[in-house]
């Protein structure tokens, strides 16, 4: 049997539960014989189903999370160093000279 299933998280597949739980409710023999196999699984599959499913929006989300926080590092450092971060170039060219003219004096 199946743990304990979020119906939220799975409410596609409560129709296959409910049956598959009313098959194992039915006579021994019944599930001996394995006459319940076909309701697990359609179960087994439609929770697979709807595993794949949530496990794509939650990646779908995270890409959409991931590119509003790039945006807002990106606005940060055209706030701090202007448009194509030209102020932090001429900063990184200054110190390059620096260290080549401290460089060469030793």
């Amino acid at each position: 049997m199946h743990p304990q299933l979020e119906a939220e998280r799975f409410h596609s597949c409560i129709d296959l539960i409910q049956a598959l739980d009313t098959c194992h409710r039915k006579e021994y023999y019944k599930r001996a014989l394995g006459l319940c196999n076909n309701e697990k699984e359609a179960l087994s599959k439609c929770l697979h189903e709807a595993r794949l499913s949530g496990e794509r929006q939650y990646i779908l989300a995270s890409r959409e999370k991931k590119k509003v926080i790039e945006e807002k590092w990106k606005k940060l450092e055209e706030e701090e160093y202007g448009e194509d971060a030209v102020l932090k170039k001429i900063i990184q060219r200054q110190l390059a000279k620096k260290q080549q003219g401290s460089d060469s004096s030793q």
